[in-house]
């Protein structure tokens, strides 16, 4: 199996620091593009699969969806009375969570996202706005790094 450009360990720590930075998240996953389960938040490991099927799952529902077929899923959202499910993808890899109820979307949308742009290798600086409750406009975090 290619991880690209990050090992497993560092998929660890990656969503180590998802919990630390997203209140919000329960619990996360990162899959591989074909779904296989590369590391998740989860201490029992048939829990960490169900979630990485469930998440591949929904990305292929959606993907299937009338009107879908034409367009590659970016970002996914699932809300339940109880919580709300994420997910995001990129060429190489799927990340999503598991929040509890009443989410701000935008937030985890973007912590996903930060995860994995790092995964991909890219240098990324968590700011202050996203700990407030803000995800920064999409060039702020770059913008704050290159003034550093």
């Amino acid at each position: 199996m290619g991880f690209g450009t990050f090992l497993p360990m560092e998929a660890d720590q990656i969503l180590k620091d998802l919990l630390q930075v997203s209140s919000q998240v329960e619990s996360a996953a990162v899959l591989d593009r074909d779904g296989e389960v590369i590391r998740t938040t989860l201490d029992d490991p048939v829990r960490g699969d169900a979630l990485g099927a469930a998440l591949h799952g929904l990305v292929g529902a959606a993907e299937e969806a009338p009107g879908a077929r034409a367009q590659r899923l970016v970002q996914l959202q699932v809300s339940l009375r109880e919580g709300s499910v994420f997910v995001v993808r990129d060429e190489e890899r799927i990340a999503g969570c598991l929040t509890g109820a009443d989410p701000t979307p935008g937030l985890v949308f973007y912590d996903l996202k930060t995860c994995l742009r790092r995964l991909a290798g890219e240098e990324v600086t968590v700011t202050p706005q996203a700990w407030e409750g803000e995800a920064p406009e999409p060039g702020a975090q770059n913008d704050a790094a290159e003034g550093s």
